[in-house]
């Protein structure tokens, strides 16, 4: 009997972050973020039910902006809309102007940065400037 391979699973692909749902229930501190291609990652706050809406607040934005900083190599700004509701907040989440430069994980150039090829494959990470160059 030939047996087959175990295909490892990938992990879930995240997109980037586009806004955040927070809400307070009894139970715990619930977070919808929504990200650009459409997609949706549910979940809680790793903070207490008893914690101020500023710091669950806080807890929310260093959540999405590590979440893409780690998935996507890209910082993000988090800005708080008013509450629509009581116990009900919304943010929206944009890309600081750091992150217009190409990221390293998909040897993507921004189409806002033009260069005149230098001789290099495209692709080729020596065509692109260093982190000095762009500073």
């Amino acid at each position: 009997m030939v047996r087959r391979k175990k295909e490892k699973k990938k992990p879930a692909a995240l997109g980037i972050p586009k806004g955040i749902v927070l809400l307070a229930t009894p139970e715990a501190w619930r977070f919808s973020v929504l990200t650009l291609e459409g997609g949706v990652l549910c979940g809680r706050l790793d903070v207490a039910i008893n914690t101020n809406p500023e710091d669950a607040r806080a807890a929310a934005a260093a959540m999405v902006t590590g979440l893409a900083r780690d998935f996507h190599d890209t910082d993000v700004e988090v800005h708080w809309d008013p509450p629509p509701e009581p116990w009900s907040w919304t943010a929206q989440v944009t890309l600081t102007s750091d992150s217009e430069r190409w990221s390293r994980r998909t040897c993507a150039q921004p189409a806002s940065a033009s260069r005149v090829s230098d001789g290099h494959p495209p692709g080729d990470l020596r065509s692109w400037p260093s982190p000095e160059e762009t500073a």
